[in-house]
């Protein structure tokens, strides 16, 4: 086919209207969202939160073009109420949390993305810590001593634990000697370290990866002083969700950024993860139905005990 002119400009101004389609279409969901609220539930003190993902908060604006804030939230109760309110526009989860948010929102949230671990694999674990001092070696041996979890609606800190106590016979009300709710992963590990709980669980990715290796290189605690006397099953990867109802496009570039970040911003990023993880991997609901069902009983609990 020969080109004339005529076609020529034809063509050329039909790319150049598309063009201005697209960049239209783009600037519509920034001009709907000029500000993204970015939530995260802290695992330590918030100046260390602010800290950590302050280069993130900015990578993340300069990538979408808009501003994105960072909301710290007192627990998960607080992200899930704010996503369902549609005031939070991308929650930092815990399994279990999203999917408490899932099921309240009644699918008005979904994950994207979850941290990959070191080895560039997804998952994590939940362990209990004693100190090392401590005689007992083993779960059973903590019969009538002080137990440390952490929010109700932490995998890790809470539902996990519950469910491993379960396939023990073990119930935490009759078997500890008091069980506190300690808040933050954090506050379990100082009040292990402090003596007013023997056993705290917390979550741990390896050896060098964990909220209590953190707190060591903070110089908040010697890791020499804990040891493991409990370690769950796998669990699924902590997601990553936005609400269900943002724009196609909008998604899309949130997604995009989340993945680029190790290229783009290796610094935020690294700041992000304590230079732990190679990237993030995509997520779905799907992927957490060993979740849902730990919920399922999780919520049978609280019938039972009327809480």
């Amino acid at each position: 086919m020969t080109l004339t002119r005529r076609i020529t400009l034809g063509l050329a101004a039909g790319l150049a209207l598309a063009a201005t389609s697209t960049a239209a279409f783009a600037q519509d969901w920034r001009a709907r969202f000029p500000e993204l609220v970015y939530a995260v539930v802290p695992a330590e003190n918030a100046s260390g939160v602010t800290e950590r993902m302050g280069p993130w908060m900015e990578y993340l604006s300069k990538e979408l073009g808009v501003k994105v804030t960072l909301r710290i939230a007192s627990d998960y109760a607080a992200v899930i109420e704010g996503q369902r309110a549609g005031s939070i526009h991308i929650g930092d989860y815990g399994p279990s949390s999203y999917v408490r948010a899932h099921t309240v929102t009644n699918g008005g949230v979904e994950p994207f993305v979850s941290m990959r671990a070191a080895d560039g694999s997804t998952g994590y674990w939940s362990v209990a810590y004693a100190k090392t001092s401590n005689p007992g070696t083993k779960l059973e041996d903590f019969r009538g001593k002080n137990l440390c979890l952490v929010d109700p609606n932490s995998t890790s800190g809470n539902n996990v634990p519950l469910y491993m106590f379960s396939k023990m016979n073990i119930e935490p009300e009759k078997f500890f000697g008091k069980v506190v709710n300690a808040g933050s992963h954090e506050n379990a590990v100082m009040a292990v370290q402090q003596g007013t709980c023997d056993l705290a669980f917390n979550w741990w990715n390896s050896e060098e990866d964990s909220n209590l290796s953190r707190m060591a290189n903070k110089g908040m605690v010697k890791k020499e002083d804990f040891k493991i006397v409990g370690r769950s099953d796998k669990i699924p990867g902590s997601p990553y969700a936005y609400l269900t109802s943002l724009p196609a496009d909008l998604k899309a570039a949130i997604r995009q950024a989340f993945f680029e970040a190790p290229t783009r911003n290796k610094a935020a990023f690294d700041k992000l993860t304590d230079g732990k993880s190679p990237g993030f991997a995509p997520a779905a609901h799907a992927d957490y139905q060993v979740t849902i069902e730990l919920q399922k009983f999780v919520d049978s609990l609280r019938r039972r005990s009327g809480s």
